[in-house]
């Protein structure tokens, strides 16, 4: 009579090639979130050492004031009007450089709005800022 235990088969797992998969997600991740580029508007922040004046030309002003109360050149309107009379302003005056007056109680998105209008017009935003003489 043979009386010695059978030897049972144990289960295993072999994780010999887990290393290699997580390197290779780990390669895919990095390599597509470089490929990701978000909508950005390029934005060059103001700064100045000493007042310069551009008051020679004729320019176009733009003024976002409290309330939603926007200005062209003087001449207040709603939001939904400014495209419209930036276009006219920069037609009639030929500047392609927009002078852009803002209330500093103002969120960054009406920023944002008026800046993606001068992207769409094609013309150049200037921030207007107080001389550092002035504070």
């Amino acid at each position: 009579m043979n009386l010695r235990r059978r030897h049972k088969e144990g289960a295993e797992v072999s994780t010999e090639s887990l290393n290699d998969i997580m390197f290779f997600l780990l390669l895919f991740f990095l390599i597509v979130s470089t490929m990701v580029n978000p909508n950005i508007i390029k934005l060059t922040l103001p700064s100045t050492k000493h007042g310069t004046s551009i008051q020679n030309k004729p320019k176009v002003v733009i003024e976002a004031g409290k309330n939603g109360i926007f200005a062209v050149n003087g001449l207040q309107m709603p939001f939904t009007a400014l495209e419209q009379a930036v276009t006219l302003e920069v037609n009639k005056t030929g500047e392609k450089t927009v002078v852009l007056k803002m209330d500093n109680s103002l969120s960054v998105q009406d920023l944002v709005d008026i800046l993606q209008i001068g992207d769409k017009l094609g013309v150049k935003m200037v921030l207007k800022t107080k001389s550092p003489t002035k504070q």
